[in-house]
């Protein structure tokens, strides 16, 4: 991010999404999931060379740190909106509080103690999943929604 570029504040970001769809708020937070597991994924190569002393990858960490944190503070907010319209929020979905996932809560929790998803079967060896992966699993889930004909599940 440069210098003068400043992140939406938690407030905005809560009034932003009131309007929004179900669907996009679910997306969004698919998405913040997504952007989390590539920072985690780039910290991890990032790390060997901050600890050789590469102040540069250091700082990079430090601030993917901080941009994790604010991403978790958004699905939060996500969440809660879903749930303030009387709807569940996801199973595959975790809900963030302070850092941890389930509603869980702690003072010296870091964005580090957090899993990106919580379905283990599903997740690839890395922590994010390409283009392809995501489509194959879209309509996996769609054929699943087609196969119980329960009828239109929100």
């Amino acid at each position: 991010m440069s210098a003068s570029a400043v992140p939406i504040s938690q407030d905005r970001f809560a009034e932003a999404i009131a309007d929004l769809p179900i669907g996009n708020l679910h997306a969004k937070a698919a998405e913040l999931r997504n952007s989390t597991a590539h920072l985690v994924h780039s910290n991890e190569q990032l790390q060997p060379f901050a600890d050789d002393g590469d102040r540069d990858c250091a700082d990079a960490i430090k601030e993917n740190h901080e941009v994790m944190a604010r991403m978790m503070v958004r699905i939060d907010l996500l969440r809660r909106e879903v749930e303030n319209r009387g709807l569940p929020w996801g199973e595959d979905e975790p809900a963030f509080v302070n850092g941890k996932s389930g509603g869980q809560t702690d003072q010296d929790s870091t964005p580090m103690e957090i899993e990106v998803s919580t379905s283990q079967e599903n997740r690839p060896s890395h922590p994010f999943r390409t283009d392809a992966e995501l489509a194959q699993r879209l309509r996996e889930q769609m054929d699943e929604d087609m196969q119980d004909n329960d009828g239109v599940h929100l």
